[in-house]
């Protein structure tokens, strides 16, 4: 959940580093700091707070041509200057930045203590500095072979060593990292992100593999000293998509580019003519198509949500049972794994660990699984047997929104496709289209209502707690407002079935809470009215998220365009997403950067 970046080449490392820990932020924010390693040796430079308390702090005269930089979302240790990365050896000699959580650190410190060695932080990443420069390998990159002999869990590092200036060695198990290839110049991050106005040329490493980077170029190899060769691929990525473009906010941003982003995941893939979409990249025909019986989706926080929109499509759609379930808590339960199951990851970044780890224990029983990813060559997306790429572009704000749009999309799609080579009728696949293909203006038309839906934020952040309530396909789009709330405006916010509200929640109700309800206008609304009126008899506050002509009730209202009763959460989750900006903009919040939170969750 932390970001790296390093940069070897001709070049002075200081602006570089410091450009692509601006871009990482996201990815974590309770410190930064850089090393830089120079003929004088190697400068470390750490500060609490943002980078740009730490750019701050800079000498004006710093220079050097390689270097190493971090963002940190603090695991072992609290937030102070002395647990901020990089990390570096007693001599000073070594300094590491590191991603990830090392299993026995604990007791790896205790050996190296009783061996003499003082420790300077609380971290398990100084553990790794000790063991390099405590090695007997005459090379930089036998030390690291020896470091990472002794030590399990999960890791994304890089090192640098006086003694060898002239190169960083960097590792990778289970949490990413990735070079990018210069014209005499090398990049390292931990995210596309820092390297998108530098190189579209990258290499992606795997699980166990390692890597020598100098200026010259790169060799990757095993932990068993073989050369893997890795080939550069090219990124497609646009340097104004990691922009704020003159918006205040990286969240309002995202959601105001729905409208084109949908457009743009949609072209190409709907078959107007059959009803139907075309998924090539699932790698699944029709007849394996119709050989799953059931679905099972994985996914954590907002994707697990939407996994429960996707499930609910694709019993609706396909006539499979399918249900979602949180990825962090999949593994640890011994699931069975049945061979006509479809199990489909959902993450945003393709990083996210607990759902990686779900992916491989589902491949390692033998389970065929796909992945909904936002990121080309990411970790979920190279380890899938196929998958559905989410094209919604960058997405920076640690609160998803654009992307959560586009999962839900991306389940319509994979629901109807596996609906038409079942009973889906081809009129039916017909309405599903036409309804896709609706979405984009329908969500503009939302957005275009901004200022009233602000002016109801304004009213929902006064309130200490919040309810949302929903029913069938309006409960996940609940679960998913609650969850906006709490990331973005620290306000406590529950999500409840509005069928469930008279077996306890009702105690709850009084005239300062605040209830948001999404009532579509579909078979159920007369029952969604139905619970409504028990929170007004109890003088309860109410905000309908709802469709034209469905019956006013005492509250405020907002109306957002009909689609086809399958399609409507797409619709529903839109006004939520600008409630809980504005909200969280009245309120003050640090929006993009929530306190406790970070975009990519690659620990567990």
């Amino acid at each position: 959940m932390c970001g790296i970046v390093g940069y070897i080449g001709g070049q002075n490392a200081v602006p570089i580093l410091m450009e692509g820990l601006f871009r990482l932020e996201y990815r974590g924010y309770d410190s930064a700091g850089i090393a830089i390693v120079s003929a004088k040796g190697t400068h470390v430079f750490r500060k609490v707070g943002r980078v740009r308390e730490l750019e701050a702090s800079l000498p004006r005269r710093l220079a050097g041509k390689a270097g190493i930089g971090h963002t940190r979302w603090a695991t072992h240790g609290a937030v102070t200057q002395a647990n901020a990365h990089p990390q570096v050896s007693e001599d000073g000699r070594i300094a590491v930045v590191h991603n990830g959580i090392l299993d026995n650190a604990m007791e790896l410190r205790e050996k190296l203590i009783a061996a003499g060695e003082t420790f300077s932080s609380d971290t398990d990443t100084e553990v790794v500095a000790h063991l390099i420069a405590n090695s007997a390998s005459p090379s930089l990159e036998d030390a690291v072979l020896d470091a990472l002999g002794q030590i399990s869990g999960t890791y994304a590092l890089a090192v640098t060593d006086q003694r060898h200036p002239d190169r960083i060695v960097v590792a990778r198990n289970g949490s990413p990292l990735i070079l990018g290839v210069g014209d005499r110049e090398m990049f390292v991050a931990s995210d596309l992100a820092a390297l998108v106005r530098h190189t579209t040329s990258v290499v992606h490493l795997d699980d166990g593999e390692l890597a020598t980077v100098t200026a010259a170029g790169l060799r990757t190899f095993s932990r068993d000293q073989e050369n893997t060769a890795k080939q550069p691929v090219r990124i497609e990525l646009d340097a104004d998509e990691v922009e704020l473009s003159g918006h205040q906010h990286f969240m309002r941003k995202e959601i105001l580019e729905q409208p084109g982003s949908v457009e743009r995941m949609l072209r190409g893939r709907l078959d107007e003519r059959f009803g139907t979409a075309r998924l090539d990249g699932l790698n699944l025909g029709p007849r394996d198509l119709r050989g799953f019986r059931r679905v099972k989706i994985l996914g954590c926080g907002s994707a697990y949500y939407v996994g429960q929109i996707g499930a609910q499509l694709i019993e609706e759609l396909a006539r499979i049972p399918a249900d979602a379930e949180a990825a962090s808590e999949f593994r640890y339960r011994n699931p069975v794994i049945e061979p006509d199951t479809l199990y489909v990851a959902v993450s945003q970044s393709g990083e996210t660990a607990d759902t990686a780890f779900a992916v491989r224990e589902v491949k390692r029983k033998g389970g065929q699984v796909v992945g909904l990813v936002n990121v080309v060559g990411s970790t979920i997306a190279r380890e899938c047997d196929g998958g559905i790429y989410l094209h919604a572009g960058a997405e920076i704000a640690v609160a998803s929104t654009k992307a959560l749009t586009h999962m839900a999309i991306g389940f319509a799609m994979l629901a109807l496709v596996l609906g038409r080579v079942r009973d889906l009728s081809i009129t039916d696949g017909q309405r599903i289209v036409a309804g896709l293909k609706d979405l984009p203006g329908q969500i503009e038309e939302v957005l275009a209502d901004e200022q009233r839906i602000a002016a109801i934020a304004a009213e929902l952040a006064t309130a200490r707690s919040l309810f949302f309530i929903g029913r069938v396909r309006g409960y996940p789009v609940a679960r998913e407002g609650a969850q906006k709330f709490k990331e973005v405006t620290y306000r406590h916010a529950e999500a409840y079935q509005a069928s469930e509200l008279k077996h306890g929640p009702l105690a709850l109700i009084d005239d300062e809470l605040p209830t948001v309800a999404i009532v579509p206008d579909d078979e159920l609304t007369d029952r969604n009215l139905g619970a409504i009126e028990q929170i007004k008899a109890r003088n309860g506050r109410l905000v309908l998220i709802t469709h034209p002509g469905v019956p006013d009730c005492q509250g405020l209202r907002v109306t957002v365009p009909k689609n086809e009763r399958e399609l409507d959460p797409v619709l529903l989750i839109i006004p939520i997403q600008l409630m809980a900006y504005h909200a969280a903009l009245a309120l003050g919040r640090d929006i993009d950067k929530p306190r406790n939170l970070a975009k990519s969750v690659t620990v567990e």
